[in-house]
């Protein structure tokens, strides 16, 4: 069995990297994970898992003839795949090859996570919203964030991708949840599978190149967060089946 999905945002700052890792980790207890930071431009996953040190990258996959195998690392009970940080490694990636890294990893997975760039403005941005099969969208309990998160869904559905749920992360005591809460009901496809509190063990987590779950794994956030995963229910595909898909998907020229 295999499903891949994209965790997106529409914009910067809303947690999309941490909530992203914080899934699969929460998902690994029962599923065989990976994740990939899809996010060729602005990638930063490999700073969550103590990988900043490392030769081989996604940045090399997509540039030159690498195999994606020799850029995936075991973190934290997961298959993870991190993306460079040079403007020389991202000239140098050719986006549609992100076509042949996703279906390579299909075949050998239950859980695919794509960290998705956070807004929609490049053919690499909108690459693994396509490629999915569902998108966890990441918002912030305000208007604006909705209002850029619904250009995920729009652009999702476009292409047959459907809304897995919506997350919402970085919740303070005083945001009026309950009112964006009935406004998300209303405007996305699917369900709101989680409230993530603002807490300081997202940050702390980072700083020590952990995931939150495997940096503060009791704490108020890892809680919420495996709860969010109980609600992702995973469905049964055929690797083969899905990877062929994922190597023929048709990939829009432009946004």
């Amino acid at each position: 069995m295999v499903e891949a999905f994209a965790v997106a945002s529409g914009k910067g700052g809303v947690g999309k990297t941490t909530s992203t890792l914080a899934l699969g980790m929460a998902l690994s207890d029962r599923y065989d994970v990976t994740v990939v930071d899809a996010d060729t431009g602005m990638a930063n996953l490999l700073f969550h898992t103590g990988l900043d040190g490392v030769e081989t990258t996604l940045h090399d996959v997509l540039g030159s003839d690498v195999p994606v195998s020799a850029a995936v690392y075991e973190r934290f009970g997961m298959r993870v795949v991190p993306c460079g940080t040079s403007l020389s490694g991202f000239r140098r990636v050719d986006p549609d090859r992100l076509r042949g890294v996703v279906a390579t990893l299909a075949r050998d997975t239950d859980v695919m996570l794509l960290d998705s760039a956070p807004a929609l403005g490049a053919k690499s941005a909108v690459l693994p919203v396509v490629l999915a099969d569902r998108v966890v969208v990441v918002v912030q309990p305000t208007i604006p964030s909705l209002s850029d998160a619904l250009k995920v869904q729009e652009y999702a559905t476009a292409y047959g991708t459907s809304i897995a749920g919506v997350l919402f992360n970085r919740v303070q005591p005083t945001d009026p949840i309950e009112r964006i809460s009935d406004s998300a009901s209303r405007y996305f496809d699917g369900p709101i599978i989680g409230r993530i509190p603002e807490r300081p063990s997202p940050q702390a987590a980072r700083r020590a190149g952990k995931p939150v779950l495997a940096h503060a794994p009791e704490s108020t956030v890892a809680m919420a967060y495996r709860e969010a995963a109980e609600q992702l229910e995973i469905r049964s595909g055929d690797g083969t089946k899905i990877a062929d898909r994922f190597q023929s998907a048709v990939i829009p020229e432009q946004p």
